[in-house]
């Protein structure tokens, strides 16, 4: 699993979405889509219409890759920090029950706003 205990996760950059339903699409769901999906050097986070899956891709080859899943149910408070004119960096935070606070740092230009709308779409829905 992944090491959440360290509060930042990574400096995240978008990467094609293909890619990211290509290393997911064992877990997924009927029905669920693929909205996005960022790349730090080996491993990737996947947000989906319903869920974050980080993938902690290990060892030499590649071949043995560890899932962490985030249910977008789980959330009890996010926090979005959009990209300026200077700063084109952005940032989702994350508080989920059971699991506490995940920040997760985009570089360059990502739609963090789309996935915010998501995962308010689904906090709203439980309050």
């Amino acid at each position: 699993m992944i090491d959440f205990s360290q509060n930042t996760f990574f400096k995240l950059k978008q990467t094609d979405t293909a890619k990211g339903e290509k290393l997911v699409a064992d877990l997924m769901v009927p029905g669920e889509q693929v909205m996005s999906a960022y790349q730090e050097m080996r491993d990737y986070v996947v947000f989906t219409d319903r869920r974050v899956i980080s993938v902690n891709v290990q060892n030499v080859t590649g071949k043995k890759k560890n899932y962490t899943v985030l249910p977008y149910a789980k959330i009890s408070v996010f926090a979005v920090e959009t990209a300026g004119v200077m700063d084109i960096d952005s940032r989702l935070d994350l508080w989920f029950s059971g699991l506490g606070h995940v920040r997760f740092e985009f570089s360059g230009h990502s739609d963090v706003v789309e996935i915010s709308r998501v995962v308010a779409g689904y906090a709203l829905r439980k309050a």
